[in-house]
């Protein structure tokens, strides 16, 4: 799993422990400990999702546009991995020499798909179902 994707749940899971109210992207930076930067290009991404809602302004800030319930983590992860050919076969115009012939590369997918399959399974209310220990966690009391 890339950094991205990785961000990307961390972002969600402050955003779904913040019942809907706005969070700044320095907010989330700071509480990780992460990069703004990297992090507005993941708030970027959910966006253009349809994921979060973002307003600018004093008030703005970042915030889930639907139920934590309706946000599938497979569908997350999908869209933020830059590339999910794992190897040279798997890419579009790869060049391996064994490509004809080798059974690695079902072997591969198989696999890819076994790991997509289990976050298909999950939804972002499923990693927030702790928002108590959430809150504390992520610094603010009463999440």
């Amino acid at each position: 799993m890339t950094l991205h994707t990785d961000y990307a749940m961390r972002m969600l899971i402050m955003l779904g422990a913040h019942n809907r109210e706005p969070v700044t992207v320095q907010q989330v930076a700071d509480t990780y400990g992460l990069s703004r930067n990297h992090l507005l290009k993941v708030a970027r991404k959910l966006r253009q999702m349809g994921i979060i809602d973002t307003t600018r302004g004093r008030a703005g800030g970042i915030q889930l546009a639907k139920e934590p319930a309706d946000i599938n983590i497979g569908t997350i992860v999908r869209a933020t991995e830059d590339d999910l050919a794992l190897v040279e076969c798997m890419k579009t115009g790869g060049r391996c020499l064994l490509s004809p012939s080798c059974r690695l590369k079902g072997i591969v997918r198989e696999a890819l798909d076994a790991y997509l399959a289990v976050f298909d399974k999950y939804s972002l209310a499923d990693l927030i179902q702790n928002k108590d220990m959430l809150g504390l966690l992520l610094h603010k009391e009463g999440v």
